[in-house]
């Protein structure tokens, strides 16, 4: 395969909020090395398809909604059925690496015992079936509680597996409600080099070093946080001052006690150290690409799987259709096309899968489609090169969302409109619309208005439309007599 064609490296975090990152200007902390992924584009309305975990990421692989792969929940396996985008970068001639935080599965049930999880390093051979000729695997910092990973194997060589479970216990449980969380916020005690953002910034840089220097390679590169627990290294956490900002917006029971937002305005900090932290290992990947030689020869790309409330809405976590879930940072630095532009467009996360393909010159609605069983030809993701070439201004007039049966959302440039799933009455679906451009901070549900009975309609008129042209695909599991009688 001729070298010309671009290496290409997605990096992820998860739980990123788009206003903790710099390279629209208007963050809370400064990313410098993020922003570099940005000096084509960064996209600042860039829809999460599922703002959770699992669903996102399987969709992400696919290019496909989460209805479609049956993955709508953080719940069950996503079949090896499914067409990934890995898997035709294979087959084109890449060398493929996936490094960090996979979470295609979820088959265990939550509360299940310390320690039995997935055994992750027991079925690599079959995790490398979504598409990587290596894996190094970091299944996430609570997901190690219960899964055994090649992180937890790292651990476990040092005698500090149990201690970093034991530490993950104390350090508290995931919720929703904002009055409620209490993270201990204490720092990571293992040392350093031990921090599992910083290991798997080791193993990127790592792949880098002894990628293969003939055919060209592509690096998934999967951060673990800022997801919670609050547990930066001490170092990082003393370099972000504690502010307390009250800056919260209002939820349903109005605003925050003073005892919440004492305990937010900790994890606010945490949370930015965290990220610092990612931000100091795209620096480093970036040095090692230079070192190489290959900065000019390599696309990378920067996303989320989903967003992170942090008090606003009276809500914390993710789960929740409100900007600041829903909506991921999403950045593409293309060395044939370093203009630093901003794209407000909506698009949404999968889109990067088509681009990962384009870039590679593959055609993503034939390399995500199988002819049978039914309905694996649907593929809504659409790439972004278009806009980093600057031959369009945007991919798509709105974006659509979903989770967990619990809503649907379409979103456009000024509108958002969501329409809730658990309800009793048939007569009375719950709905809700926000007009971004008059209310930024999705404050005042304007479904009822006469005014806006228009706009309701070309929302509900758009959802209803991808819900019809995107039904589930089609698993099999059935042996087939093969022509002479063999089964294939």
């Amino acid at each position: 395969m001729p070298q010309t064609m671009k290496n290409i490296i997605l990096l992820m975090t998860d739980q990123h909020r788009l206003d903790h990152v710099s390279y629209h200007g208007l963050g809370r902390m400064a990313t410098p090395n993020i922003d570099r992924i940005a000096e084509s584009v960064g996209f600042t309305n860039c829809v999460s398809v599922n703002p959770v975990c699992t669903p996102a990421r399987c969709a992400l692989l696919t290019g496909k909604y989460t209805h479609q792969i049956g993955m709508t929940a953080m719940s069950g396996d996503l079949s090896l059925q499914h067409p990934t985008y890995p898997r035709a970068l294979q087959t084109t001639g890449y060398k493929t690496y996936g490094i960090g935080k996979f979470h295609w599965l979820q088959g265990w049930k939550f509360g299940c015992p310390i320690g039995q999880g997935h055994p992750l390093t027991s079925i690599k051979e079959e995790i490398r079936g979504y598409g990587f000729d290596e894996v190094w695997e970091a299944s996430g910092k609570q997901l190690v509680s219960r899964n055994y990973c090649d992180y937890a194997e790292h651990l476990d060589r040092q005698g500090l597996l149990e201690s970093y479970r034991a530490f993950n216990d104390r350090s508290g449980k995931n919720g929703n409600d904002a009055e409620t969380q209490n993270f201990s916020g204490e720092p990571f005690p293992f040392g350093e080099h031990n921090y599992m953002d910083i290991v798997i910034g080791d193993k990127i840089v790592e792949a880098i070093e002894h990628r293969p220097k003939d055919i060209p390679f592509f690096v998934f590169g999967s951060f673990v946080g800022p997801h919670p627990p609050y547990d930066p290294p001490q170092s990082y956490l003393d370099q972000v001052p504690y502010e307390e900002i009250a800056d919260f917006l209002p939820g349903p029971k109005g605003q925050l006690t003073v005892e919440a937002k004492k305990r937010l305005y900790n994890m606010r900090r945490a949370y930015k150290a965290m990220i610092a932290v990612i931000d100091e290992q795209i620096g480093r990947i970036f040095a090692k690409l230079e070192e190489a030689g290959i900065l000019g020869e390599t696309v990378i790309l920067f996303t989320a799987d989903h967003g992170e409330m942090m008090g606003d809405h009276g809500r914390v976590q993710k789960q929740s259709p409100y900007h600041a879930s829903a909506v991921v940072p999403t950045a593409i630095r293309h060395p044939d096309y370093l203009y630093r532009k901003l794209n407000a467009s909506p698009v949404e996360l999968t889109d990067l899968t088509a681009t990962i393909l384009d870039i590679a010159g593959i055609d993503s609605k034939a390399a995500l489609t199988k002819d049978w069983p039914a309905f694996h030809d649907r593929v809504p993701c659409r790439s972004l090169l278009p806009i980093v070439t600057g031959q369009a201004e945007r991919v798509r007039d709105y974006a659509f969302s979903e989770c967990a049966g619990e809503w649907q959302m379409i979103q456009s440039d000024r509108y958002k409109y969501v329409r809730m799933l658990q309800y009793d009455d048939p007569d009375h679906v719950p709905e809700q619309l926000y007009d971004l451009q008059e209310d930024p901070q999705e404050l005042v549900n304007v479904i009822g208005h006469p005014a806006y009975a228009k706009a309701a309609d070309w929302c509900r008129r758009r959802r209803d439309f991808v819900l019809d042209r995107t039904p589930a695909a089609q698993l099999q599991w059935a042996p087939i007599i093969g022509d002479h009688g063999a089964i294939k």
